[in-house]
């Protein structure tokens, strides 16, 4: 019988690490135990006792908090009933038995409230990395959208209406043959140069989009812990966006992975991005889910519908089995925009 403690003991070991929470597996293992050692002899009781807390330690550092209370009342009874059939039930022992069933709640207790605070800093931490990281990126994209409404303001006011002066000029100088007109349409020729080139200077991140998609995915795969694999098609990276584009990509991906995180069966997202057959930008997200329902389209797919609009996009939504999937496009800047 001893042989048969030292070989649950064994057996322990190994199986408590690979079923950490079962409640079943240590209700069994002292169950093991006790028909162990109710038939060996006195001396083996002790060491049956000690297994007896041996099981009952591990179980307060891995069941919860009603299966705890059965391997307490388990280890209690067991306890107990192994002193009275080696006649060894006294009131120093049951004392004992008492005295180690209290140390074996407060130690879960102890345990239970030190978890519980590592769970909420944990969840702080990542709740502040999150708050931090969208900041981060709507102050980006704030400053992306004022370049761009800046860039587009001097282009359609300033830019036109020069414009509209130097052909002015240019039919003045075929009426008057004044040597002054030719120095004034010089004077509107470099300063609409001169906006051209601010222009372009406001718009050189125009690959901003495809940086910040990159950057966008890192995030959320660090902080969120969620795995993306990122497909990319054509040599789409080399693609020219516009600050426009560059927002809309930005915004449709970060709300349909915002989406997935939160809708998900699993904590994996497909998303490639390539071209359509007619050479538009096309993006795909896909991620799993567990039925396929019925769904209505939220806020967040018709704000995507509604900035892909803006720039002759479209977006559709739908499932198949097992996944759901958000497939968007739009024409590239030679595409006829």
């Amino acid at each position: 019988m001893l042989l048969l403690l030292c070989a649950s003991s064994i057996i322990l070991f190994f199986l408590i690490p690979i079923y950490k929470t079962s409640l079943v597996l240590f209700s069994s293992m002292l169950t093991l135990v006790f028909f162990s050692i109710i038939f060996v002899d006195i001396k083996s009781l002790y060491y049956g006792e000690l297994l007896y807390l041996y099981i009952a330690i591990e179980a307060a550092f891995f069941v919860q908090r009603h299966s705890f209370y059965i391997i307490l009342g388990v280890y209690t009874i067991f306890s107990v009933i192994t002193l009275f059939i080696h006649d060894s039930l006294t009131i120093e022992s049951v004392l004992a038995v008492g005295f180690m069933s209290a140390l074996l709640y407060l130690l879960w207790r102890k345990i239970g409230e030190r978890a519980e605070l590592f769970f909420v800093h944990n969840e702080v931490i990542l709740e502040y990395r999150q708050l931090k990281r969208k900041a981060l990126e709507n102050e980006s994209m704030a400053r992306l959208e004022e370049r761009t409404r800046i860039s587009r303001e001097i282009h359609d006011s300033v830019g036109h209406k020069l414009t509209a002066v130097l052909m002015q000029l240019e039919m003045m100088s075929m009426e008057v043959n004044d040597p002054r007109l030719v120095t004034i349409k010089k004077e509107v020729r470099d300063s609409l140069e001169e906006i051209r080139l601010a222009v372009r200077t406001l718009n050189q991140d125009e690959a901003a989009g495809l940086t910040s998609v990159l950057q966008l995915i890192r995030k959320l795969e660090t902080e969120s812990h969620i795995s993306i694999n990122f497909t990319t098609k054509h040599g789409i990276l080399s693609a020219k966006l516009s600050n426009d584009q560059s927002i809309v990509l930005y915004r449709v991906l970060q709300e349909a992975l915002t989406n997935a995180m939160r809708y998900a069966a699993s904590r994996e997202v497909m998303v490639t991005l390539g071209r359509t057959a007619v050479g538009h930008f096309h993006i795909n997200i896909q991620n799993r889910i567990n039925n396929a329902q019925p769904f209505q389209p939220g806020f967040g797919l018709q704000n995507m519908r509604e900035r892909l609009d803006e720039i002759g996009g479209s977006v559709q939504a739908y499932q198949t089995e097992g996944f759901f999937i958000v497939d968007a496009s739009f024409p590239l800047k030679g595409d006829g925009l």
